[in-house]
């Protein structure tokens, strides 16, 4: 199966020319030629020759019959930020457009639609992975319905890769999970080809180890679980067939609507494709940056001290402006890693922040893991003050661990609501007397206290990281 951009021509006649050399029977050859300009025209604006891959499509089908030629791939519409239904409708569209310009060439309906192959992204949400590859095959049955053809010629072949948008850089061990998870649901979801990316695709090129742990994850599946063993497995739950049933109708929706404004090649050239998927990745970033769409290891768990790990650079998948981009859902943060271990690596030290715990360990404990969590999420160590009196000498303290911490540029005051109504307010007070540039507090309610803001479960984690930054940069020299 090749994957060729846009030299899919050359690159289909130099796989020719190895099958017409091997031996092998005409006849006998399978794969795909990996023909999908449309794909091409969706990451880069430009390319888009249905045409051209149904020429291609026909000379090789005359040669070698059981070769396929097209690719329908889902994937740019997902790694554009789209949810399912949308990569289901834009997937059938080019489907479509593919199989109009295939019986221009000549072909019948039902050579045209074997000449087919559709690639999906798995993630490791793994519920609507599998109502997504089920639906899918539902839309192609009705396209080749409506056009004629024999009852078993709309069969979708069904090519999964597990999703390169859900990879990280951080902690990136924890992909090997987000791939198990999603190549169980492709298999479990009907796809006739599973690959599994390998834990460090979003780093470089894989080293040996990373891509023996992709292969045994799909050979464990398949030869020890037995995921290939049962039709259907998925079939008959009732939360699997009403998700199966949601997405097949948004998705054959979304694709009428795509026909009627011209076709795959006219909404991505018009850009109101790029404006649909734009919401939706609008919706999820906000989901991330307040962490209710948590990412392990990244926003959730990070770990300041990890070792990086580091790949030769692999090749880049084109994209352009004029395209539809190419999203991860956890860069955000990890530019802001990266921003941290600039500043590592030049001053000797992260940048911090400073934990005001009023109190005893049981008081602020709770609420001092949370905070620091959430900073560690942005390449920000915490600097935690320690326990306190629970009175008015708990300020004295406060002040002078902030100094020998260095007077960072941020203080959270962390504690319990009790405490806080006693000691926020003058501590705050003391605090921003002493030169304190912004004063958060780990909570919701400001019992009196004069602060710039607030850390608490669902906040704008990424507002608050990216400011914490900017106030470091505009504090005075001596400020973390």
């Amino acid at each position: 199966a090749l994957t060729t951009g846009a030299d899919f021509v050359a690159a289909a006649d130099a796989l020719l020319a190895v099958f017409r050399a091997s031996g092998v029977a005409p006849g006998e050859v399978r794969g795909n030629l990996g023909a999908d300009p449309i794909s091409q025209h969706a990451r880069t604006g430009a390319g888009a020759d249905p045409a051209a891959a149904a020429a291609l499509a026909a000379r090789a089908h005359a040669e070698f019959p059981g070769l396929q030629a097209i690719v329908v791939d889902g994937q740019p519409y997902h790694e554009a930020g789209g949810s399912e239904g949308q990569e289901l409708g834009a997937a059938t569209a080019a489907g479509v457009a593919y199989l109009r310009a295939l019986t221009e060439a000549g072909l019948d309906v039902d050579t045209a639609l074997s000449l087919v192959e559709f690639r999906f992204a798995a993630t490791a949400e793994q519920f609507p992975t599998i109502a997504k590859l089920r639906a899918a095959r539902r839309l192609w049955a009705r396209v080749a319905q409506a056009s004629g053809a024999a009852p078993t010629a709309g069969a979708q072949r069904q090519h999964a890769l597990t999703s390169w948008a859900m990879t990280t850089r951080r902690d990136p061990w924890v992909n090997m999970l987000r791939t198990t998870v999603a190549s169980f649901a492709a298999g479990v979801g009907g796809a006739d080809a599973v690959t599994v990316r390998a834990f460090d695709a979003a780093i470089g090129r894989s080293d040996p180890f990373s891509r023996r742990i992709a292969r045994n994850t799909q050979a464990l599946l398949l030869e020890e679980s037995h995921l290939a063993q049962v039709i259907d497995p998925a079939g008959g739950s009732w939360f699997v067939e009403q998700l199966t049933d949601d997405l097949a109708r948004t998705g054959w929706a979304f694709f009428q609507e795509i026909e009627r404004r011209g076709g795959i090649v006219a909404v991505l050239d018009s850009g109101w494709l790029a404006e649909q998927l734009a919401e939706v990745r609008a919706k999820r970033d906000r989901d991330i940056a307040d962490r209710t769409d948590p990412i392990t290891g990244v926003s959730e768990f990070p770990n300041l001290t990890e070792a990086p790990v580091v790949r030769e650079p692999a090749p880049e998948v084109p994209v352009s402006a004029a395209g539809l981009p190419r999203v991860r859902y956890a860069q955000a943060y990890e530019s802001l890693r990266d921003r941290s271990d600039a500043l590592l690596a030049a001053t000797g030290a992260r940048p911090s922040v400073f934990l005001a715990t009023l109190g005893p360990l049981a008081q602020y404990t709770a609420r001092a893991g949370f905070t620091a969590n959430l900073f560690a999420a942005g390449g920000i160590a915490a600097v935690e003050a320690g326990g306190t009196e629970v009175d008015e000498g708990a300020i004295e303290q406060i002040l002078e661990r902030w100094t020998a911490a260095g007077r960072p540029a941020t203080v959270v005051l962390t504690s319990s609501e009790k405490i806080y109504a006693a000691l926020a307010a003058p501590t705050a007070a003391a605090l921003r007397a002493a030169g304190a540039r912004r004063i958060l507090l780990a909570g919701q309610k400001a019992h009196g206290a004069d602060l710039d803001g607030y850390v608490y479960t669902g906040c704008d984690a990424l507002a608050v990281l990216h400011a914490t930054y900017e106030t470091a940069a505009e504090s005075p020299e001596g400020a973390k």
